[in-house]
């Protein structure tokens, strides 16, 4: 693996902390002066972040499997930004199958990933965490099917940045495009946004409930900085 990938437990998520991940936010300090836990915004990828890619089988959006197909959505650097400013920890957390189905490697896998990463660092914004689940219960590839802990809507994902950031859940935000998205959060005992991303449609069937329905990422940050904390 490149970048410094790790695998967190067996059949746990891939996990990458950037060097500077745990630089001081703007806003933060006070926090950690008093000895508070971080607040972290959880973040669900394709279709949070960059732009779903049309499966070859079923025609629906699904994840980007070559890093030339990465795209990001409209407005998400500036609200990373925000984010940021606000001292919040931004953790990106997904699940990508697409290894364990056979459909890629699994360095294309991370290869696509990294691409997001940079096409973020072209625009100033460093996620502080990437935890990503590679595992499918009915995939074909060994080591990577079967059962995990960290498949959402299983919370393991962000549990386990939790612990290795020192992040306070219960202030924490998930933000996804999925039913699956919205029970981690739930799960993990934070508070949830859905997003309404036409190209995940499919994924969405109206359980649980989220705490804020948005258009998009720009439109969830604007809402999260008006909300109670």
């Amino acid at each position: 693996m490149s970048l410094g990938w790790r695998e967190a437990w067996q059949h746990g998520p891939l996990a990458y902390d950037p060097p500077d991940g745990h630089r001081p936010r703007p806003g933060a300090a006070a926090e950690t002066s008093a000895g508070k836990a971080r607040r972290a915004v959880f973040l669900d990828r394709d279709g949070v972040i960059n732009a779903g890619v049309p499966d070859a089988d079923t025609g629906l959006l699904e994840s980007p499997l070559h890093p030339s197909e990465v795209r990001l959505l409209d407005g998400v650097p500036g609200a990373l930004h925000e984010l940021l400013a606000g001292g919040r920890t931004l953790v990106c957390v997904s699940n990508q199958p697409a290894a364990a189905k056979g459909k890629t490697s699994l360095e294309d896998l991370l290869a696509v990933h990294e691409r997001v990463l940079a096409l973020l660092a072209e625009q100033g914004v460093a996620l502080d965490a990437s935890r990503l689940c590679p595992h499918h219960p009915d995939g074909v590839v060994p080591g990577l099917s079967g059962p995990c802990r960290c498949r959402k809507p299983a919370p393991g994902m962000l549990l386990h940045a939790a612990g290795s950031l020192g992040l306070e859940l219960a202030g924490s935000w998930m933000v996804g495009d999925t039913d699956a998205d919205i029970a981690a959060g739930v799960a993990a005992g934070s508070r949830t946004v859905l997003l309404a991303y036409p190209g995940s449609a499919h994924k969405r069937h109206g359980a649980p409930h989220p705490d804020c329905l948005a258009k998009n990422l720009p439109a969830a940050v604007k809402w999260l900085g008006e909300a109670p904390r």
